[in-house]
């Protein structure tokens, strides 16, 4: 149950688009596109987004004023010149800048900003200059955040994804019966993400944390499980296993976690061939943000255990 926390609390930089035990540190989408890309390009790239998307914006917005209405042709004008400001910024890494740029637009009624400021807000929780009360305050405004994005477009597969995230960060303050309970809603909500869009690597990572974490999970946790629900959630090593290669299948090398959590997997299958085979991945995966730093160094210590 730890483990789901832990994964589940991590910092998460997974692609645009972890309970305590149960389901606490575990994205951080792998902005994947940005990372095969080099620093220069990247720049160059989103530049060139930026200015076509103005020179483009502008001419649909002046068309369209003339036949709808300034206001609501400004409107989605206004929308997608944030989220291009939003994923430059996100790819870059920049946290605060992030939040700062879409907190401005918390009342939106537009799904896509909305998710994206639940996952900006998660982002800035997970800094280490954040207070332990900026946390606590931070992982319900996103949850909230998350929930509007769901009602305002139930068939957005990056809603029901931070959304389950988010429901279980706020778990982390609710005690273990809602962390539980909760954990039937997350599965739920993860399973709706890919069955919206079958290529998000990531829902199928986080499926196979879900899992490893309750086939782990403590002997005296799977009691208070089972005095509290009549059917607590369980799962098995081999379950995970086959969503972690599902996730690898979709998007080979795309999370340097889903290299880790393949190795811990076979270690807990006794496979240590296999092991060994996904830990090298994992202590080889060249180290982007501080979660890939945390990654290598969790795999070389399994390594050297071995």
């Amino acid at each position: 149950m730890a483990a789901v926390v832990a994964a589940l609390a991590q910092p998460l930089r997974l692609r645009p688009a972890r309970l305590g035990p149960l389901l606490g540190p575990l994205l951080r989408e792998a902005a994947r596109g940005w990372r095969g890309l080099g620093g220069s390009e990247v720049l160059r790239k989103s530049v060139r987004r930026g200015v076509a998307l103005s020179t483009g914006s502008f001419v649909v917005y002046e068309a369209f004023r003339l036949v709808s209405g300034p206001a609501v042709v400004h409107a989605s004008f206004k929308a997608a010149d944030v989220i291009e400001q939003a994923d430059y910024l996100y790819g870059s890494g920049e946290t605060e800048k992030l939040y700062r740029l879409l907190v401005q637009h918390k009342n939106s009624e537009d799904a896509e900003l909305l998710w994206r400021l639940a996952r900006a807000s998660r982002d800035l929780a997970q800094l280490s200059t954040t207070s332990a009360e900026e946390k606590k305050q931070l992982a319900y405004d996103s949850l909230e955040y998350a929930k509007r994005a769901l009602e305002k477009n139930e068939a957005n597969s990056a809603a029901h994804k931070w959304y389950a995230i988010c429901l279980s960060d706020v778990g982390d303050y609710e005690g273990i019966k809602v962390k539980i309970g909760n954990a039937f809603i997350i599965k739920e909500h993860f399973e709706r993400a890919i069955e919206l869009n079958p290529k998000d690597a990531t829902s199928v990572h986080l499926i196979g944390v879900w899992c490893y974490s309750f086939a782990e999970l403590p002997w005296y946790q799977r009691k208070i499980a089972a005095m509290l629900f009549a059917t607590p959630p369980t799962s098995t090593y081999e379950e995970a296993l086959r969503y972690f290669h599902m996730a690898e299948q979709a998007d080979p090398n795309f999370y340097s976690k889903n290299l880790l959590f393949l190795g811990k997997t076979y270690l807990k299958l006794n496979n240590k061939k296999m092991a060994l085979l996904w830990l090298s991945k994992a202590k080889d995966y060249p180290a982007h943000t501080e979660e890939d730093k945390q990654v290598q160094k969790e795999a070389l210590e399994l390594l050297n255990s071995i």
